[in-house]
């Protein structure tokens, strides 16, 4: 959800905005009520430790790459030549 906010509301009220932010609320900036920027949360980070993703696929059953590589070929079906 974007919330409207002038550029003193920004100022006098800058925790209560940071506070949002970390929720993932954004907003965008308005000088003399004209639109003049956007602020936006920024991406969490996804990536997961390589210990805890080796922890959780320890107990995984094994892959056959031969046998998976068919399976996608098969599945896919696609002919990496030039079509006219």
């Amino acid at each position: 959800m974007t919330e409207e906010i002038s550029q003193r509301e920004l100022r006098n009220d800058s925790g209560r905005v940071l506070r949002a932010l970390d929720e993932g609320k954004t907003f965008v900036i308005t000088r003399n009520r004209e639109p003049v920027g956007e602020l936006r949360p920024l991406r969490r980070r996804r990536l997961v430790d390589a210990h805890v993703a080796v922890e959780t696929f320890r107990h995984a059953p094994a892959v056959d790459a031969a046998r998976l590589r068919a399976d996608l070929d098969s599945f896919t079906d696609q002919d990496p030549a030039v079509r006219a």
